[in-house]
């Protein structure tokens, strides 16, 4: 005996944009199992089927027999679990709302951040159509400076004179 479904809790349409490329196998496989857990509870009616007892009376000597399992068969309830946890999962979603939110904007305000920069990158020059020049005074802090801050090649700093590495533990 099983319960009708008529719709499924679960939105596959939306559910489906929200996978990661490297996981639709595993979510094609998913989709594929409930639905044959669908087809099947949906093979078999949703109430017990009648029996006809007056045929069992017939061809069974001891009439009490089938009375008794007359009223069992008809007695017989399939236990459904109770639903117990969505009031609690529900709770949990409203005290989850103003950290999402809260998240969701930081993000946004990243995204603005982001935007910006890319706006900036974009309005620079080509890196091929940049001189050195044009980099220094785009960049003094990051560019070659030869006169003021000459350094050996090639240009990095723990290739230079006097550095100390940051990593190295400091003795006394």
């Amino acid at each position: 005996m099983t319960k009708n479904i008529s719709k499924s809790a679960i939105d596959w349409a939306k559910f489906v944009k929200l996978v990661p490329p490297e996981q639709k196998v595993s979510f094609f496989a998913l989709k594929a199992k409930n639905d044959g857990y669908l087809r099947r509870v949906h093979a078999n009616p949703p109430t017990l089927p009648k029996i006809n007892w007056d045929e069992f009376k017939k061809g069974i000597p001891d009439a009490a027999l089938v009375d008794k399992f007359m009223s069992e068969y008809n007695s017989l309830k399939v236990p459904y679990p109770a639903d117990t946890l969505s009031a609690e999962v529900d709770k949990q979603w409203k005290a989850l709302q103003p950290e999402i939110k809260k998240y969701c904007d930081d993000i946004q305000a990243i995204i603005m951040k982001s935007k910006k920069e890319l706006k900036r990158i974009h309005a620079l020059p080509k890196f091929n159509e940049m001189t050195m020049e044009m980099y220094y005074d785009m960049f003094p802090d990051l560019a070659l400076d030869p006169v003021n801050r000459p350094t050996f090649w090639p240009h990095v700093p723990d290739e230079q004179l006097g550095y100390k590495d940051p990593t190295a533990k400091v003795e006394h």
